[in-house]
């Protein structure tokens, strides 16, 4: 294997899915501010998602999506007058 292949950064970090709670801990080098502390007790950074293979509707089988930002009210405002 090659020297120097992965990031130094490289570390286990905690994805949180804020429409429904979910948590999951793997590893990453994504720069993260925040920490939180996990289920066995070790503090980890951070990393907050809008959407996750928990809410998703493809894989959820709902077809309600959360828009958190509000973009497909400004979608259809926007285009149903034409």
């Amino acid at each position: 294997m090659k020297a120097e292949l992965h990031p130094k950064n490289y570390r286990l970090v905690v994805f949180k899915d804020m429409s429904n709670e979910y948590s999951f801990l793997t590893k990453s080098c994504i720069d993260t501010k925040e920490s939180i502390k996990w289920e066995d007790g070790n503090e980890y950074p951070l990393v907050k998602l809008e959407i996750s293979h928990t809410s998703h509707p493809f894989y959820t089988g709902k077809m309600k999506l959360v828009d958190t930002a509000g973009r497909i009210d400004k979608f259809r405002s926007r285009y149903e007058k034409k």
